[in-house]
């Protein structure tokens, strides 16, 4: 509880009556005025520093107020982060290619305790999915999002087929009024519609008849990967699913090492742009938020692309986030920008206050390879290692439970 300092100021009062007068009388103008202090704030007397009396302690019954000022450590802050400064950086890893014959299943849930998170990332799919999150976000260093790519490849036309149809289902189901601030339920017949037809857009990238029989263990983790159709929200759950989509792909041999830089900037750019609009249109609760002690509410990947995208930049730093020219003229070429963009434009109020981490701790760092390395680290750490968020994450034979 803050001290209360008394702002003195002297007033006159009437002298007491003595022992001898009965009756006390107004003072006249040969009546003596004795004066005394008192505080300008609560009007109490002041008196000698040494007669001022402590308060009354508090009791059980009002117990003092518990304040939580907007820096104060919060809820949902990251309470490991020595723990991340000190883990190694996850690098780069080729993805291996699963050979036939394939005897595909559909994929299940199998984490729920963190000694099933510590086997996950013990085994060799927790390695190389978080290699390949890693590979990913190496192929795109230094690259603008409109920077020339390898010709796309027919998978790679196919996601972005997939995506556009997508978003041309939020057109043909517009939002229904409601009041609440999150959960539109127009949201759930749009997923509806994602299930009842989303796998005969999974068939056009299985160019055999074998990878035909992909589709019953690839289509759970496409369609849980744009959120919650009973809680009508989204989180980096969802987007960690879409990655494990695109994972499996490559681990049908789909999707090779020179598709990276394409699936980076032309596929999770658009998939990325595809959930703004269904967050937007359809407002959709953040999954698990971290408030302001997360990135943003929704994403996590975006941030680790567009830090490499920045990587040895001749004039953008991280400091560069503060000046909106820059975020305004470049949110369309780097992906970093753009979601420090979206944060600005979606949420109220001071930066500072409701973006620390993106204000202070992160734009605070040197350079955008220390930026990007320890984002690896948190993404590790703070989705990949929790329990809440994956105890959703599917394994089947593609991303095998060891």
């Amino acid at each position: 509880m803050a001290e209360h300092h008394h702002t003195l100021r002297e007033v006159g009062v009437p002298a007491p009556s003595t022992a001898k007068s009965s009756t006390s009388s107004p003072p006249t103008a040969a009546s003596p005025m004795q004066h005394q202090s008192f505080c300008r704030s609560c009007g109490g007397p002041t008196g000698d520093a040494a007669s001022i009396s402590s308060p009354p302690p508090w009791s059980d019954i009002s117990p003092p107020p518990v304040y939580r000022p907007i820096r104060a450590p919060a809820i949902n802050a990251p309470t490991n982060t020595n723990a991340i400064i000190l883990s190694p950086v996850p690098q780069p890893l080729p993805v291996p290619v699963a050979d036939p014959p394939h005897r595909f299943v559909v994929p299940s849930k199998r984490i729920s305790s963190p000694d099933d998170i510590q086997r996950f990332h013990g085994s060799q799919g927790g390695r190389y999915f978080m290699g390949f999150i890693a590979a990913l976000s190496y192929s795109v260093r230094g690259r603008k999002i409109s920077d020339p790519v390898v010709p796309l490849s027919q998978t790679i036309s196919s996601l972005l087929s997939l995506i556009e149809t997508l978003e041309k289902w939020i057109e043909e189901i517009p939002p229904l009024p409601h009041s609440s601030r999150y959960g539109n339920p127009a949201y759930r017949s749009w997923n509806e519609k994602l299930c009842d037809e989303g796998m005969s857009l999974i068939l056009p990238m299985l160019n055999t008849d074998e990878l035909l029989h992909a589709a019953d263990e690839l289509f759970p983790y496409l369609s849980d990967s744009f959120g919650n159709s009973f809680r009508i929200d989204y989180g980096t759950g969802h987007e960690t699913n879409f990655a494990a989509f695109l994972y499996c792909l490559a681990r049908l041999g789909l999707i090779k090492e020179e598709d990276y830089p394409a699936l980076v900037t032309r596929v999770f750019v658009n998939y990325l742009n595809l959930m703004r609009k269904l967050q937007t249109i359809y407002c959709l609760e953040p999954a698990g938020s971290h408030g302001v002690w997360g990135l943003d509410d929704y994403h996590f990947l975006p941030f680790i692309f567009g830090s490499a995208q920045l990587i040895d930049h001749k004039y953008m730093k991280p400091k560069s986030i503060h000046n909106p020219d820059i975020v305004d003229n470049f949110s369309k070429e780097y992906m970093y920008l753009s979601c420090v963009d979206f944060v600005k434009k979606v949420k109220k109020g001071v930066f500072a206050e409701h973006s620390p981490m993106l204000d202070d701790d992160i734009s605070g760092v040197p350079t955008w390879t220390k930026v990007n390395s320890g984002l690896l680290k948190m993404y590790k750490a703070e989705v990949l290692e929790k329990v809440p968020i994956m105890q959703h994450f599917l394994f089947g034979s593609l991303i095998k439970w060891e």
